[in-house]
């Protein structure tokens, strides 16, 4: 197997919201369904490169005729998907990916090449109980940044309605959250279990299964009810491993 290095895109996508009539404020049936959602942008990044791809609704010619059609933006956004081995994304099982499938089956795009997903979301809720799993809260608990402060629904209405300057400020946000979800991608890496093979994905069967270094060490051993196996220990991420062949035993193991 030809040795290369897996493909990582960091990811986060921002959506309009869904329009309608209601008779009141709070817990409301829509009367009238007026718009739906559709993609506003996406920043994204190769894990380990400082380039940032990005794409905004008023990037394209598209958005002198319609505003709402975000299919430029979501062409951009496949072309990354389709070269990734693995997409990492905060809630984006839930969210970012399933909303960018139902927009790419919309404007008529095929599914991107299969990519393994990592929620780190789902890893937070999984391994440890934080005080909150929300990306903002997590990463100033790690003292590795912040999310773009910024005047909340506002900035949504007022890309909606066209201004500029809005623009600019909904993508600096949208940056500055792949930025810090890297980051904390990277502090909850060791602990994730079921991590995508990188010794696999890179060819490389002596590496790190979660970091794909090479910078393994023994670490004792690792008993299941039938066989023994050699367990190491990554001293660049952290992440434990197991050998995969059984070590031998002078003794018969019984089930």
């Amino acid at each position: 197997m030809t040795q290369k290095e897996a493909k990582i895109l960091i990811f986060d996508i921002e959506t309009a919201p869904n329009e309608g009539y209601t008779w009141g404020k709070y817990e409301q049936n829509v009367i009238e369904f007026t718009q739906d959602w559709y993609m506003l942008c996406f920043a994204a990044k190769w894990l380990g490169e400082k380039k940032v791809h990005t794409a905004k609704l008023n990037d394209f010619n598209l958005y002198k005729k319609d505003k709402k059609n975000d299919k430029e933006v979501l062409k951009k956004l496949w072309d990354l998907l389709d070269q990734a081995d693995v997409v990492v994304a905060h809630n984006g099982n839930r969210f970012d990916i399933k909303k960018s499938n139902a927009r790419f089956v919309y404007h008529g795009l095929p599914p991107p090449s299969f990519y393994h997903s990592i929620d780190t979301l789902t890893v937070a809720r999984r391994y440890f109980k934080f005080s909150s799993n929300k990306l903002d809260d997590l990463c100033a608990y790690f003292g590795i940044g912040n999310k773009l402060h910024h005047e909340g629904f506002g900035l949504w209405k007022k890309c909606m309605a066209g201004e500029r300057k809005a623009w600019n400020k909904m993508m600096k946000y949208n940056v500055q959250d792949i930025q810090i979800l890297e980051k904390l991608y990277l502090k909850l890496r060791p602990w994730i279990t079921n991590h995508p093979n990188r010794a696999l994905l890179d060819g490389n069967s002596r590496a790190c299964p979660n970091c794909g270094e090479d910078k393994l060490q023994k670490k004792g051993l690792r008993y299941t009810r039938t066989n023994v196996y050699q367990r190491w220990i990554c001293t660049e991420c952290g992440a434990q491993c197991s050998g995969r062949t059984p070590e031998k035993s002078e003794k018969p193991m019984v089930k």
